[in-house]
């Protein structure tokens, strides 16, 4: 039987087209989340960009050869903007494949979000951080937020869309990880993205897994994959970790041996699903896609960034076409250019299929050619005092506790 890749790379030149496209349409958004890269306000800006900046640069993303990028729009929260269908409607048109980001909101309705469906819209992504209302709450910093996410799930399925899951991982919040993938297989999401802490906007305040227990938690995330189809992000070590568990299961190699934390995930997925997938899927094969490179992201105000987690201006879609800025800018260019970054990942095997969170190691130490320092895999033969940077860091170790299952809103 022919196995799928166990990593995939985009078929076409990532030097001069991006995979996919993440459009900040508004940073307006009712609410206050513990851990959000925008620092969202209430009130949208006046230089956000207009519908009609926004059809030019829907123009522009879809003056293309196909096939087209894909195009994400989000926010803030993107429900806030009232022409949110009309730009839908617009890109389907222009033949972009168009998703939706939107916050859990009272403007997060059955009727907009059956517009939107109805405008071209092909997928839609709510946050859930929490197995539990408590937990998750806590992070969106508004009550009903939970019962509400669970609410508009089948809400959304039954509208036609390709629902996603995004969860933040952090300390506060991973003891809840077997239960909330739980939650997540219930509410019937194809994928779960799961994004792992940025010390930048709110975020910076949270508790970040330490080096060690995000490996942990990668080889967990592989051990699911064929339970739901999973994507990280900020975390492209995944994909190193995906090629190494199949590198070893051909070879014949020891499974992964992890730490507490690994073992304490295992044991819960294991209690709460069963030691096995009831109907097992093929894992989904990660996209070798980072920043700069296949990936960009453009602000509320047109400003254009290599991601939304690394605030690094290289243009403004206003002064600029899109596909300049993509194509010419030089600090797109150094992060499609992995040989001339600094210390381990520029010598990594697997720079150009992982690469590191350019966005971590940007937040980290000031320099976003840097070895990421979250990451625990050395190189052969590199000498780990050269980063500075020892690997599995120095964060105490996690205290764990095991949660129960939540499956009443």
């Amino acid at each position: 039987m022919h196995r799928p890749p166990a990593v995939r790379t985009v078929r076409h030149d990532i030097n001069t087209k991006p995979f996919i496209v993440i459009w900040e349409v508004t940073r307006a958004c009712g609410l206050v989340c513990k851990h959000c890269r925008a620092d969202a306000q209430h009130e949208p800006h006046p230089d956000q960009l207009t519908t009609d900046e926004g059809k030019r640069l829907l123009d522009a993303l879809s003056s293309y050869e196909k096939p087209l990028p894909l195009v994400v729009l989000t926010g803030g929260d993107p429900f806030e903007r009232e022409d949110l269908e009309e730009l839908t409607a617009y890109g389907t048109s222009k033949g972009l494949n168009v998703s939706l980001s939107p916050s859990v909101t009272p403007k997060l309705t059955p009727e907009r979000i059956r517009s939107l469906r109805e405008a071209g819209g092909k997928a839609m992504s709510m946050s859930l951080d929490g197995a539990t209302a408590q937990t998750h709450d806590a992070f969106r910093g508004f009550s009903g937020t939970f019962e509400q996410t669970v609410e508009m799930a089948p809400v959304i399925n039954e509208a036609g869309y390709r629902l996603q899951i995004n969860s933040t991982l952090t300390r506060d919040n991973i003891h809840e990880a077997p239960a909330l993938l739980k939650k997540v297989i219930e509410m019937g999401a194809k994928m779960w993205y799961v994004f792992f802490l940025v010390p930048t906007g709110r975020g910076a305040a949270l508790n970040c897994l330490s080096p060690k227990e995000r490996e942990d938690v990668l080889n967990w995330l592989v051990d699911i994959s064929d339970r739901i189809a999973i994507k990280t992000t900020e975390a492209p070590q995944y994909r190193r970790v995906v090629l190494q568990r199949r590198e070893a299961e051909e070879s014949g190699a020891p499974k992964y041996e992890g730490g507490p934390l690994y073992e304490n995930l295992t044991q819960q997925t294991t209690a709460l699903l069963g030691e096995h997938a009831a109907k097992p899927r093929p894992p989904r094969s990660p996209m070798a896609v980072n920043s700069g490179s296949g990936f960009a992201f453009i602000d509320h105000v047109g400003d254009v960034y290599p991601n939304g987690f690394l605030p690094l201006h290289c243009g403004n879609v206003k002064e600029t076409n899109f596909p300049e800025i993509y194509t010419e800018s030089p600090v797109f260019k150094e992060l499609r250019d992995p040989d001339n970054w600094h210390g381990k990942c520029s010598v990594c095997g697997f720079h150009t299929v992982c690469g590191g969170s350019r966005s971590t190691a940007f937040a980290l130490t000031g320099d976003y050619r840097a070895s990421d320092p979250t990451c625990v895999y050395v190189p052969p033969g590199w000498d780990t005092d050269v980063d500075g940077v020892e690997p599995g860091g120095h964060t105490p170790a996690l205290k764990l506790t095991v949660v129960e299952d939540s499956t009443s809103v």
